[in-house]
C-alpha cells in the first residue's frame, strides 16, 4: 500500500480533501470532486482523507477545520483552502499544474 507521502510524491497533481463523515459541506463537496476527477481524468489524483481516523496526518498539516484541500505536486504544498469551492474554481487551481 502506498503511504501518503508516496502518494504527494507524484509528478502530477494531487488534490487531497480532509474530510469528517459528519461534515455537512464535506457531503457537498464530494459530487464537485467527482466532477473534477471527470473533467481532468489522469491529469489529477483525488484523495480523501477521513480527519477523524487520519487525526495524525491532520495535524502534521494544520488542519483546523473541514474540508480542507491542499494541492500536491512532487511532494511539495502548491495550495491550500478550507470550505467548498465550485468545480470551475478547483479546475483553474489544478490545471496549471496538470501537464
Amino acid at each position: 500500500m502506498n503511504t501518503f507521502s508516496d502518494l504527494i510524491n507524484s509528478d502530477k497533481p494531487v488534490l487531497v480533501d480532509f474530510f469528517a463523515t459528519w461534515c455537512g459541506p464535506c457531503k457537498a463537496l464530494a459530487p464537485i470532486l467527482k466532477d473534477v476527477k471527470a473533467e481532468l481524468g489522469d491529469n489529477v489524483s483525488i484523495i480523501k482523507i477521513d480527519v477523524d481516523k487520519n487525526q495524525g496526518l491532520a495535524e502534521q498539516y494544520q488542519v483546523r477545520g473541514v474540508p480542507t484541500m491542499l494541492l500536491f505536486k512532487n511532494g511539495k504544498q502548491l495550495w491550500r483552502q478550507s470550505g467548498v469551492l465550485s468545480k470551475n474554481d478547483l479546475v483553474n487551481v489544478i490545471k496549471p499544474h496538470a501537464v
